[in-house]
């Protein structure tokens, strides 16, 4: 992140349940990201919020609802949030579970790229929560 005085601001943006949105939701990551000045990790942080935003639409968003797709500086990372009004509580398929196919990769995937992640409750529905340091450890 940018060493200036002042973080920068939370971005947040509503989207549709359509296929649509998830490519929509990366652009706006990567949008945020190129004002916020990250370039370390960004790739992580859009792979990230694809998974989640694709979760949310597979998973949490009801028909003729939408998802909310919060950035957040945190630290020195980036904080992405999906919040859905869908129930459950999304988990990490165990490796003797997983099916075969092209599915149930998602959470696998954020957990291994994110330094953090996590369900919360809102209501109604979940918010799925990531966190990626954004600084290396040189800088």
């Amino acid at each position: 992140m940018n060493n200036e005085t002042q973080p920068p601001s939370p971005r947040e943006r509503f989207y549709r349940r359509e296929r649509r949105s998830v490519p929509a939701a990366r652009a706006f990551a990567r949008e945020a990201l190129a004002a916020w000045g990250v370039r370390e990790r960004a790739d992580d942080v859009v792979l990230c919020v694809s998974e989640l935003a694709t979760n949310a639409l597979v998973h949490g968003v009801p028909p003729g609802r939408c998802f909310l797709l919060r950035l957040l500086p945190c630290g020195d990372g980036v904080r992405v949030e999906v919040h859905d009004s869908g129930d459950g509580v999304p988990a990490v398929p165990q490796a003797d579970v997983r099916e075969p196919g092209e599915g149930g990769r998602g959470l696998l995937l954020v957990s291994e790229l994110a330094d953090k992640w996590g369900v919360g409750e809102r209501d109604p529905g979940k918010v799925v929560w990531c966190e990626l340091g954004v600084l290396s450890s040189s800088e």
